[in-house]
């Protein structure tokens, strides 16, 4: 298990750095110049040159992000453009809004999400089964954004229950996480539902009924502990989707979160904000994903007895 965890970090570590190389070529490649936008359009070409020999963009791109590589190591992000505070300084006062959001909406997915699983799979077939499935595929065509446009709407404009945007203390949680986490309920307990479901025909379970266990002992002991393998694992890889995906939904609530910042930075071409943000979440993605997998091992005897065969 210890050298299959070394590996997995070993291949995460290569990931993110192909990630910062991917991250570095598209953002240069975009048409457009930071240095111009933060400048008078009457500035003169001479004015100009020495901004961008300022902050290294005269440079050939491989140096810049050779530059941009040292810096990260050594414990510096650099400086934003834009409003020339450190980019570690702008993170660190942002990260914390973003995730207590990404978290909130972590746990209230999966509790609410896994319990719907259960429900509607002892009651397949039932009406209840067929109103949630049905509720779960519509909830999770519905654009985010579109969705907490209507929460919005609904909450704050008609009802005047919750505030509308902005962070103004506990009460200000609630719309963004509905609008965060609601979508993906309803793949949750779909997930959960369909695990179940498989589980209950596997022989063991038949053969644990017919050994006279009880209904709730089957379904803790055997049922549950191994359908929430794969839900266990989608736990661990959601937490940096959540914080991506939460782009749109701090824009709808002007929330004062990292997914904000990343939309303005973009919208201004302030690419040490944006290098080190989509760093921040490569390597959550990356930490997420070996976690996972230690936790599938973990979970799973057949899975460890596997990783270390594979070992030796």
């Amino acid at each position: 298990m210890f050298n299959y965890a070394m590996r997995k970090l070993g291949l995460g570590v290569l990931t993110v750095l192909a990630v910062t190389v991917i991250l570095f070529l598209i953002l240069h490649s975009i048409p457009g110049d930071p240095i111009r936008m933060i400048t008078d359009p009457r500035v003169s070409d001479e004015v100009i040159e020495e901004l961008r020999a300022r902050w290294g963009l005269d440079r050939p791109l491989h140096v810049q992000y050779f530059y941009w590589i040292g810096n990260i190591l050594r414990g510096d992000m650099g400086t934003s453009i834009m409003t020339h505070q450190s980019v570690a300084y702008l993170i660190r006062t942002r990260l914390p809004y973003t995730l207590a959001l990404a978290v909130g909406a972590l746990i209230f997915r999966y509790v609410v999400g896994v319990t719907l699983g259960l429900f509607v799979a002892v009651r397949r077939g039932t009406i209840a089964d067929k109103i949630l499935v049905s509720l779960a595929v519509v909830l999770r065509s519905i654009p985010q954004f579109w969705l907490g446009i209507l929460l919005i709407i609904l909450f704050s404009v008609t009802w005047r229950l919750l505030p509308i945007s902005g962070y103004d203390g506990p009460q200000s949680f609630i719309l963004p996480l509905m609008a965060l986490a609601l979508p993906p309920i309803a793949s949750t307990m779909r997930l959960t539902r369909s695990e179940i479901l498989e589980v209950m025909r596997e022989d063991y379970v038949r053969t644990a009924h017919a050994k006279g266990v009880s209904w709730y002992g089957v379904m803790i002991r055997h049922v549950l502990r191994n359908a929430l393998i794969p839900i266990t694992v989608t736990f661990f890889l959601s937490l940096p989707w959540l914080i991506g995906g939460s782009v749109v939904v701090e824009n709808v609530f002007a929330w004062p979160g990292m997914g904000r910042l990343l939309w303005r930075s973009i919208m201004r071409q302030d690419l040490p904000v944006v290098q080190g943000i989509v760093l921040i979440i490569a390597v959550l993605t990356v930490t997420s994903n070996t976690v996972g997998d230690i936790m599938t091992g973990v979970l799973d005897p057949r899975i460890r007895e596997q990783m270390e065969g594979h070992s030796k």
